[in-house]
């Protein structure tokens, strides 16, 4: 006789000492926490509390840099006491189904949209863990929809508490935790290293570069010392500017056979070095712009003035660029010059570009700008300098992606799942 089936909750991964022990089973929500509805009615407790996406619960002055609440509201906020749990009904890329986040930043207030539960056991890491995992989507699709308003999820107390949970032994939920929560130290000192590492940069780029209108940096290579002054010269004395050509965003093709540009990913995907392109296009090469090694990229147009003040130094040649790229072909050192583009001269650019809702660049503006530029030894030597902190700062990047990956991974094995197990 085949065994009965029942839904239960089945890991993947087990520790070495919890392998005989008994299956997971799942508890409502209601059986392990209760709801807390208590309001700030004398309106004692003034420190707004958000839910966010991205950083879970955190003040909301850090969050929105302003106050979104006004005090005279404040009555009819639930108090959310430190370790408690809330859960957002917003909508996100982040949080398909709205983020629940344990409240680790102290005693504040949070708006009655919210759903506010504490949990009957103090050690309850495990599910602060757990509810950063999709285990629990499936549930809440099921007992909700998108209300009247497309962003948000419709569930009732009742169907909310009424979540099925993982529960085991508090031992092995416990090992859980502290799994998870030693990752995330590490994650914590490679994401430290990394921010570090950033502002090393910026601070030597302060350094290496003469304030903007000056011609002489606060520190140089002890070789250049005497060289002099930079000389101080406009942007068309040094290079010649060209436009790219129209590449869509239909036209991208991984499989296609030219390596292509958009001005967008200048944002997203490249530094002031571009020396391996990720994207391709089969447009015909003769309706295409091609670079040339050292070309300088500029975005003719973007959403902000501090988004268009960015330059990328191409060294490939032959790719293909866009139509939204003012390229300066340039006699000095492209990658010193992309260098200077961004840091000392940022400011500036960012102050002639034009427009509010779309800001554009044009190449008549870039033209007259002033900039200071040393001997081309020096120039080599500065950004030879400064690409040997990108290189640090690209292979941080990498063991941090790599490090969360990693917890991903670990996260979608260690986490109990929801599916049939023998009765």
């Amino acid at each position: 006789m085949q065994p009965k089936k029942k839904i239960g909750y089945m890991s993947k991964l087990r520790f070495p000492e919890f392998l005989g022990t008994a299956e997971w089973k799942f508890v409502p929500l209601n059986k392990l926490a209760k709801r807390c509805t208590h309001r700030n009615r004398n309106g004692d407790i003034t420190r707004v509390l958000t839910n966010s996406a991205e950083y879970g619960i955190i003040d909301q002055r850090d969050y929105f840099d302003k106050d979104i609440a006004t005090q005279g509201n404040l009555k009819s906020y639930y108090v959310v006491e430190k370790g408690d749990y809330v859960y957002n009904p917003r909508i996100s890329s982040r949080a398909p189904v709205g983020p629940i986040s344990k409240n680790n930043v102290g005693t504040g207030v949070m708006s009655p949209l919210y759903s506010v539960f504490r949990f009957g056991e103090v050690n309850n890491d495990f599910y602060a863990y757990y509810f950063k995992t999709t285990g629990w989507h499936q549930y809440m699709r099921k007992a909700s929809s998108t209300g009247a308003r497309h962003d948000r999820m419709a569930i009732s107390n009742k169907d909310f508490m009424a979540m099925p949970l993982p529960v085991s032994t508090p031992e092995e939920q416990q090992n859980i935790a502290d799994c998870i929560a030693s990752l995330d130290d590490y994650l914590a000192l490679a994401s430290k290293k990394l921010s570090e590492l950033k502002a090393h940069k910026r601070g030597l780029m302060q350094r290496l570069f003469p304030v903007y209108g000056e011609t002489l940096p606060k520190l140089r290579f002890p070789e250049f010392t005497g060289a002099g002054e930079w000389k101080k010269m406009q942007l068309e004395e040094i290079a010649t500017f060209h436009k790219g050509k129209g590449i869509a965003k239909v036209d991208i093709d991984p499989n296609g056979e030219k390596q292509c540009i958009r001005y967008g990913e200048l944002y997203t995907s490249y530094n002031e070095v571009i020396d391996e392109v990720i994207s391709r296009t089969n447009v015909q090469p003769t309706e295409l712009f091609l670079s040339r090694r050292n070309d300088v990229l500029i975005p003719s147009s973007g959403e902000t003035k501090q988004d268009i003040a960015k330059a990328s130094c191409v060294l490939v040649d032959d790719v293909a660029l866009g139509s939204d790229l003012n390229v300066l072909r340039s006699t000095e050192n492209g990658v010193f010059l992309s260098y200077l583009l961004n840091g000392s001269c940022g400011k500036e650019i960012a102050r002639i570009a034009q427009g509010d809702t779309v800001v554009h660049l044009y190449a008549s503006q870039l033209k007259s700008l002033t900039v200071a530029i040393p001997g081309l030894m020096e120039q080599k030597k500065i950004a030879d300098c400064i690409a040997s902190f990108d290189c640090l700062i690209t292979s941080q990047k990498q063991k941090l992606n790599e490090l969360q990956r990693h917890k991903n991974g670990l996260m979608q094995k260690i986490f109990p799942a929801m599916g049939e197990v023998n009765e």
